[in-house]
């Protein structure tokens, strides 16, 4: 990595959304660190495939739960930033990591619901929290939401409800760091054939014909629609968009 060169960091890098969008940034001539929170294997490839593309790339653990690693995260990804570009710096993190929770308000425990906030929101808050000592001015913040902040659909109840508030915390990030010209946005997908959730769209035949029916453009998802559009908001080119919710979902129930 040389210090010409930007350089952004995506958690839960190594399959689904977050693999797509470490691809399509680094497609865009950026260096690239991910993370994964167990498979190194899956982890190891995206990264060879990021190289391959001429581009420098590294994966490390990290459990976006733990936020008491975090200190110890940021320490080592500025390590080896520090030996092999001369800063400790990043210019864009995006807030890709996540599970899915699918229940029903009567059936949701306290445990379930600590897990999706410690996740999605805490995790969120405090890893950009961490960083924000480390990330270059006019540099940029991309939150990954959901559709279902938006619209609501019967067993996300907890989940998309968290991710609302990553879709407000996403506007106060973009007031705060202003001054620094560094941008905020959210990316919300709609429902995407992934292993997120256990595959469900992907693999469910009656949920994915639900989806393609809700939808103008008459399908689920790919990873393939959502990458592109996180990579966008990592370049010059969105350079004046900030604060704002882009919602990729094919149109769902518009």
């Amino acid at each position: 990595m040389n210090t010409q060169t930007k350089i952004a960091l995506v958690t839960g890098g190594s399959r689904g959304l977050g693999k797509n969008s470490a691809l399509k940034i680094a497609q865009k001539g950026l260096d690239v660190i991910i993370t994964y929170r167990s498979n190194k294997e899956e982890a190891d490839k995206v990264v060879e495939e990021i190289q391959a593309l001429g581009r420098k790339a590294i994966a490390y653990q990290l459990d976006t739960k733990d936020i008491k690693s975090f200190d110890t995260f940021v320490k080592t990804v500025g390590d080896h930033l520090e030996e092999n570009t001369g800063s400790r710096n990043i210019d864009f993190l995006v807030n890709n990591a996540g599970t899915a929770l699918y229940a029903p308000i009567s059936e949701v425990t306290e445990e379930q619901l600590d897990d999706v906030v410690d996740i999605h929101f805490k995790g969120v808050f405090f890893l950009t929290q961490k960083f924000l000592p480390f990330m270059n001015n006019g540099g940029g913040i991309v939150n990954v939401s959901s559709g279902l902040a938006r619209f609501a659909l019967p067993g996300s109840s907890v989940y998309g409800s968290i991710k609302a508030g990553v879709e407000m915390l996403t506007k106060y990030m973009a007031k705060e760091l202003g001054s620094r010209k560094i941008r905020a946005n959210v990316v919300a997908p709609g429902a995407i054939e992934t292993d997120f959730g256990g595959g469900r769209t992907r693999d469910d035949k009656h949920m994915n014909d639900m989806v393609a029916s809700i939808t103008a453009l008459g399908r689920a998802g790919l990873p393939d629609d959502i990458g592109g559009v996180v990579a966008f908001l990592c370049t010059d080119d969105a350079g004046w968009v900030n604060g704002q919710r882009i919602e990729a979902s094919g149109g769902m129930f518009l």
